[in-house]
């Protein structure tokens, strides 16, 4: 068995709150010893030791919002390359929305991108599969059949569950599996007609406004199916203020309710449409400068319980277009973490919270052993230069696509190394 010592590593676990330098020691696949205050002495025979050079030294991230086009749009993106993405990200588990083609709503295919998986990726993947069949909304798929094939969770993806009878069933059925509604707060009647954020800035671009009443309408019908049926519920990202003050109310009265955002809603605003940038569509829009820094204490004070990368791959030609026939989405995994840590660089949030809510959060909600520095957890893990300055140049991304709403932004810190089950799958090139 492999037996490898990281040392002078700054420990951070958000389940102890560990945030002291030490020394890892993995053995095969698991942790073997987390040491706060030990160095290099006393590692004996060990087969390997890497120093980490006083750099942070985290459970790997997990994205619990990633789009692949496996199966049926391979041209942007497999699941290896998202893999490979997602490792230079420090991503080591990503969790793979069900709008394929197929869609993922029958067991046969939630065994297909777990085979997939296993045979093409370097990351670990799980995969979510629909609520509805063909996620058409209307008629449900079996979640008992789709837990025990492997389904982590259910959800439309980038489509939400309009019929609130459908979603009450949903809701109730699940409860029966312990399984978790995974859901995208949308309004389609309020959206149908925008393009991005509404307000004084959409009017003088030309374009058709979104107004956050889209989402949060939906989110205070689905949680009042909540308190009706005793369901669990997590929103898939959020990007309106209504909608945290109605989180927080949910959570106040006892609801088993849980959100994320979006790491480029926490980082960007509808000010990055500017020059009509259609990296920058996404659905649902940037909002404004004051909503931004809400969504931003949400994350500080954990009333935001994850942040994803919102990883939607496009083909140049759906991206290249006028701004509102333009596709909605950008890649996110590389950029996950530097533009998370944006909060930490700007005082928004601590370092605690924010690897919290990319690590150990999304793993108490998809019931994981990961995002945990403890004896026994699997030793997924990510290395971080937290100064480290980069230019995003899209040209040097490995995603298949390279839509990415940060292009040429100046960002601050960076993935040094990736390990899944103790492995490295990622070392970032020395400078």
């Amino acid at each position: 068995m492999s037996v490898t010592a990281y040392i002078n590593a700054r420990l951070i676990d958000p389940a102890t709150g560990l945030d002291e330098t030490g020394r890892l020691i993995v053995e095969g696949a698991r942790i073997a010893a987390v040491e706060p205050g030990q160095g290099a002495e006393g590692l004996g025979e060990i087969a390997q030791v890497v120093d980490c050079e006083g750099h942070v030294l985290s459970p790997g991230l997990i994205d619990m919002r990633v789009f692949t086009g496996e199966p049926g749009a391979e041209h942007k993106e497999t699941l290896g390359t998202a893999s490979e993405a997602a490792a230079a990200g420090g991503v080591t588990t990503i969790v793979v929305m069900p709008n394929t083609d197929p869609v993922i709503d029958d067991a046969a295919l939630v065994d297909f991108i777990n085979r997939r998986a296993r045979d093409t990726t370097i990351v670990k993947v799980r995969p979510m599969a629909a609520i509805t069949k063909g996620l058409g909304g209307t008629r449900m798929t079996e979640i008992g059949l789709l837990s025990e094939a492997g389904a982590v969770a259910f959800t439309d993806g980038d489509r939400p569950v309009a019929d609130s009878l459908v979603m009450r069933r949903a809701l109730t059925y699940a409860a029966r599996f312990g399984a978790l509604i995974v859901q995208h707060a949308e309004d389609m009647s309020l959206s149908a007609s925008g393009a991005m954020n509404e307000g004084e800035f959409a009017l003088r671009l030309g374009l058709g406004g979104i107004p956050e009443e889209a989402e949060s309408i939906m989110v205070e019908r689905d949680l009042a199916l909540v308190g009706l049926t005793g369901g669990r519920y997590h929103l898939g990202q959020i990007s309106a203020q209504k909608s945290l003050e109605a989180i927080a109310r949910a959570k106040d009265a006892g609801l088993n309710v849980t959100c994320a955002v979006s790491a480029h809603h926490l980082t960007l605003n509808e000010m990055d449409v500017a020059d009509y940038r259609t990296f920058a569509k996404l659905n649902p829009p940037l909002r404004s400068e004051e909503t931004r820094a809400a969504l931003a204490e949400g994350v500080a004070s954990g009333l935001i319980d994850a942040i994803v990368s919102s990883h939607r791959p496009q083909a140049p030609e759906d991206k290249r277009l006028p701004f509102a026939e333009a596709a909605d989405g950008t890649v996110g995994l590389e950029t996950l973490l530097p533009a998370s840590l944006q909060l930490i660089h700007e005082d928004q949030a601590d370092l605690m919270s924010v690897i919290k809510a990319l690590t150990l959060r999304p793993a108490e909600i998809l019931g994981m052993d990961t995002g945990r520095l403890s004896v026994g957890a699997p030793a997924d893990l990510a290395l971080i230069d937290l100064g480290f300055p980069l230019k995003l140049d899209p040209a040097h991304l490995k995603s298949s696509s390279r839509n990415t709403a940060f292009e040429g932004r100046v960002m601050q810190g960076r993935v040094v190394r990736t390990v899944v089950n103790g492995a490295t799958v990622y070392e970032a090139e020395a400078v």
